[in-house]
């Protein structure tokens, strides 16, 4: 993938009790989520310091956001029209920002073996999906470009955090910036699927960017309007 700036050999498994979350700096490990007893592979990765100061000095309105159906020929210019409506400026770091997501979007793509995704930026400013919670979607990719990420409990506190909710005070994981969840859904991995949610900022004057990659399904958008349907079929 492109705008990496380091990887390592070997991916790992979490300490006891995760033994179904897989970690490590190889983007190749991103494809072990296929692997039947594997729940969540995470991508450990660095992107240019000089990204994280230019997007955090962004507006939050200024931050790209938006939501595609699109296939995978499609994204550059999807991803593209995004920056453009949200008026995110432009600039050589804006195009690092633009292919990142469009490499993340064709892996995924590739390790979901689908030929639609369901593609969305979001600028978030509240609590979002505050509840813990499992996924239904079979594959998911998540991805925090700015502001905390991703919070998930391990398998063995994940009846707790489930039953207790914003009262739990057990142990919670949140996920470093710019790493590469996939998280596999409900049913789809034995044990059920790894229990997260996003972060609480509700009332902090926090804005995080949030890229999450889905399958098609009834809840995704109208496919895009700008589609080249006949150069993606070949």
């Amino acid at each position: 993938m492109k705008a990496v700036l380091k990887t390592a050999a070997a991916g790992r498994s979490g300490p006891a009790g995760h033994d179904r979350i897989l970690r490590g700096d190889d983007p190749a490990l991103l494809d072990r989520i296929r692997d039947p007893a594997v729940g969540l592979a995470v991508w450990h990765r660095t992107l240019p310091e000089a990204l994280g100061e230019w997007l955090d000095r962004l507006w939050p309105d200024q931050l790209p956001h938006g939501r595609v159906l699109i296939e995978p020929c499609d994204r550059e210019r999807a991803i593209g029209a995004i920056f453009e409506e949200s008026r995110t400026p432009k600039g050589a770091l804006a195009d690092v920002l633009a292919n990142d997501i469009a490499e993340l979007a064709a892996a995924f793509c590739r390790i979901a073996n689908i030929g639609e995704i369901d593609l969305r930026l979001e600028a978030v400013q509240h609590n979002a999906c505050w509840r813990f919670h499992r996924d239904l979607v079979p594959f998911r990719i998540l991805t925090t470009y700015r502001g905390p990420g991703t919070q998930m409990v391990s398998p063995a506190q994940a009846a707790r955090a489930l039953e207790q909710q914003t009262s739990y005070r057990g142990p919670i994981e949140t996920l470093p910036r710019y790493a590469v969840a996939a998280f596999k859904g409900d049913g789809a991995v034995a044990g059920g699927g790894i229990v997260h949610r996003s972060p609480p900022i509700q009332n902090t004057n926090v804005t995080r960017l949030l890229l999450c990659l889905n399958p098609a399904s009834a809840a995704s958008p109208a496919p895009w309007a700008g589609a080249r349907a006949a150069a993606c079929r070949g």
